[in-house]
């Protein structure tokens, strides 16, 4: 013969163990001591199980009540949550919602859209960091919702993006490179000569992408822009990082931009794939096109 336990019946023993005594949380349900009482016996003969101690002044969880208790807790916050996701689907908004966004643009440009629309809604954001091609890979496979990022030559097909405003990138070394002793042009056959330090294209199916690398260029590729900073800073090559970094790295003397070389400008864009707008995926979109400031 099966034995269930029912939510209502863990929910009264989760209060007579949190408030100390069945009067109590009889108090908390606003029903008579006596009722908690023979739901809570009526338990222990369906369950062929002790669960309370009566022996003392006091009833007590014995350890098999212990158990219950312990195990039960679990089931009514796996039972609360199941019901507030359902809600939240209920009322359009989405479960889960991941932004990937290209590595050159700084995490914390988002942090200002967690917060507030943690106001609004119970919706779990993921940020997520690519890198060129892994960046619409992304997009395109579904691993993302929305994308920031450099805006591409040509927009995939069923991708709609819109321009959120525009960053540099500047060319720099470690102030004590010997690429500063250099003269006269920094065209292609002057960089040749440079170890370029990349970061690696996050792409696992598309064709990896590179942007300012010569084809018989030495390079160190590393996974992530901090990585890139750091090896940039030891010396190990040249390269480009975005502006509003490279400024503050060559005020403090780490840095130093290589001469005769200009800053590059990049349009930044938003981009979503036009089916299946739900309520934080649009919220979203107005968000950063009304409050975007790059960082």
């Amino acid at each position: 013969m099966s034995v269930s336990i029912t939510l209502e019946a863990l929910t009264i023993l989760d209060a007579i163990e949190r408030r100390g005594s069945f009067a109590a949380a009889a108090g908390e349900f606003d029903r008579a001591t006596s009722s908690l009482s023979y739901q809570m016996q009526k338990l222990e003969q369906d369950l062929d199980i002790m669960i309370f101690d009566r022996s003392g002044h006091k009833a007590t969880l014995t350890e098999a009540g212990k158990l219950i208790l312990e195990r039960g807790r679990v089931i009514l916050q796996a039972t609360k949550s199941m019901i507030n996701e359902a809600r939240l689907i209920a009322n359009g908004w989405e479960l889960d919602l991941t932004i990937a966004y290209d590595s050159i643009i700084p995490v914390n440009n988002f942090f200002d859209l967690v917060d507030k629309l943690g106001m609004v809604s119970k919706t779990r954001i993921k940020l997520e960091e690519e890198v060129l091609a892994g960046c619409w890979e992304s997009l395109n496979e579904g691993r993302s919702d929305l994308l920031v990022c450099p805006q591409p030559e040509v927009l995939p097909q069923g991708v709609k993006a819109e321009k959120l405003g525009e960053m540099s990138m500047t060319w720099v070394a470690a102030s004590d490179h010997y690429v500063h002793k250099r003269k006269g042009d920094f065209d292609s056959e002057a960089r040749s000569k440079y170890r370029v330090i990349a970061i690696a294209d996050t792409a696992r199916e598309q064709p990896a992408l590179s942007v300012n690398i010569l084809e018989k260029q030495p390079r160190l590729t590393v996974s992530n822009l901090d990585a890139k900073v750091e090896a940039l800073i030891s010396g190990l090559g040249i390269g480009t990082l975005p502006t509003q970094v490279a400024e503050k790295l060559i005020q403090q003397g780490s840095l130093k931009q290589i001469a005769n070389t200009e800053v590059a400008k990049i349009d930044v864009v938003l981009a979503w794939k036009r089916n299946n707008i739900g309520e934080a995926k649009s919220w979203c979109i107005r968000h950063l096109k009304k409050e975007w400031d790059l960082k």
